[in-house]
């Protein structure tokens, strides 16, 4: 068969013979992409334009642990510094009270009954024998792990377990009290702050030590008979707390150093 230059048979030919082809037409599906891309980039650009100005050069996600820790720190020093002022100022007024009863009788007769107050409202130390108590959070596992159907809230000391423990010693007769070391009275509140509690302005970690003046067996049996600490006794069994009471032959309890006002009072019903 002859091919003549003209004809649209002879061009389909050579095209074949040289591998010349159309170009495919685009579908729509290749169109959509070649929009979308540069759609995508803009709206990245965007983002990434808006974080940096919101950041204005800091980590959006930083971490705010170590900030909170030294706020903490700073705190508790400031607190210490005001407490070491206060006492200074309760010597001074101490001093000047004395000075004043040493020539006026009516001052003389309310510091003598002052005085004799102040051993049963804890602003005296006293040292006796008594009980320690303490409580610990549950040891971790291996690799982490916890008592079968245990929750975190189960392994950790609570503050009505404290509580529980300073509300028992109380009813058995005890004389004087400390937690981790700072003397309490009937008036003192403890706050727990996660695994912590906050006592007068400090924070502290457990094992949480308590200590009572009074007789060992009447405040350990009214230890055994406070359904808190029953409570939390069971506890101990199933998931591993620690709870420990040793009878002390002498325990001293320094002055209560801390505010005596009330902000506020309830009528017990």
């Amino acid at each position: 068969m002859e091919y003549t230059s003209g004809s649209s048979s002879w061009r389909r030919a050579v095209g074949r013979a040289v591998g010349i082809l159309r170009p495919r037409r685009r579908t729509g599906r290749s169109l959509g992409w070649s929009v979308g891309v540069p759609a995508i980039m803009i709206a990245a650009g965007v983002l990434f334009t808006t974080s940096a100005n919101v950041a204005s050069g800091t980590d959006l996600r930083e971490d705010r642990r170590p900030q909170m820790a030294q706020v903490i720190t700073e705190q508790q020093a400031r607190i210490a510094e005001e407490q070491a002022t206060a006492s200074r100022l309760r010597t001074e007024v101490d001093e000047l009270t004395g000075n004043l009863a040493g020539s006026d009788t009516p001052i003389a007769q309310a510091r003598a009954q002052a005085e004799a107050r102040r051993q049963a409202a804890g602003l005296v130390a006293l040292k006796g024998p008594g009980v320690t108590v303490r409580l610990n959070d549950a040891p971790a596992g291996a690799g982490g792990s916890r008592p079968e159907g245990a929750t975190n809230d189960d392994l950790v000391v609570h503050q009505q377990d404290v509580q529980s423990v300073v509300n028992a010693l109380w009813a058995g007769g005890a004389e004087a009290m400390t937690i981790m070391g700072v003397r309490i009275i009937s008036t003192s509140a403890v706050r727990c702050v996660g695994n912590t509690i906050l006592l007068e302005g400090q924070v502290y970690s457990p094992p949480f030590v308590i200590k009572a003046i009074g007789d060992p067996n009447r405040l350990r049996a009214a230890l055994d008979a406070e359904p808190g600490v029953r409570a939390f006794q069971d506890a101990v069994r199933d998931y591993g707390l620690g709870y420990q009471v040793v009878s002390e032959s002498e325990i001293v309890a320094p002055a209560y150093t801390g505010s005596t006002d009330l902000t506020h009072a309830e009528v017990a019903r």
